[in-house]
């Protein structure tokens, strides 16, 4: 039995967003071919995801100091504790499925905040004196992204920096495998947006019966 981390940053639902809609055909394939599998949802617009701020790392200073996590003060105990949550939640997983909207050439702030979350030195890389080494090895990870406009080809290509940055952290972290659908285009051409949407739900399918 498999542990899959069903990761999503959309203030929409499947109704509305051409990401989440092919997330959730890419998941529900998944669960139907792997009843045994666990999967868990993470909302990140739901979910209480710290910031890397003050609080967190004068927490973090004072705990590797060997200051009792109850000495530490209220937002430093919230801050840190539910970070802890997160990153063994992460850890926890065999497989993650991340699905968002590309904003602005990138993810969403919450997707960023997230990834910050769990990048954490002796949980998902450590540091030796080679360099710096990904502890997540075994691991898959699947990205579905959506865009009005088209960006992983042609001239706007080296704008695009939401499915380089995820396939980045994963490498980083040396997941084994590193996987997208990238759905766009569908605002440049609206008459083409079922069609669009209708392929990239097919290849959420075929995706998902090999992930």
């Amino acid at each position: 039995m498999a542990n899959i981390l069903y990761i999503t940053a959309n203030p929409y639902d499947e109704t509305t967003s051409y990401s989440m809609a092919v997330g959730r055909e890419f998941i529900e394939t998944y669960k139907k071919l792997n009843p045994e599998d666990n999967i868990v949802h993470l909302d990140l617009y739901e979910a209480e995801i710290p910031y890397l701020d003050r609080d967190v790392f004068n927490g973090w200073e004072k705990l590797k100091a060997g200051t009792p996590f109850e000495k530490l003060s209220h937002s430093e105990r919230l801050k840190t504790g539910r970070l802890a949550e997160l990153g063994g939640q992460f850890l926890l997983a065999d497989k993650y499925v991340f699905v968002n909207p590309m904003w602005n050439f990138s993810i969403p702030a919450v997707m960023k905040t997230y990834i910050d979350a769990v990048t954490v030195s002796g949980k998902t890389f450590k540091y030796t004196k080679e360099g710096s080494v990904g502890l997540l090895k075994g691991k898959k990870a699947f990205h579905i992204q959506s865009s009005g406009d088209i960006y992983s080809y042609g001239s706007e290509a080296k704008n695009e920096m939401s499915n380089r940055y995820l396939e980045v952290m994963m490498n980083f972290f040396e997941v084994s495998s590193f996987e997208s659908i990238i759905i766009e285009g569908q605002q440049r051409f609206p008459e083409k947006a079922e069609e669009i949407k209708a392929k990239a739900l097919f290849q959420a399918q075929e995706a998902a019966a090999k992930f």
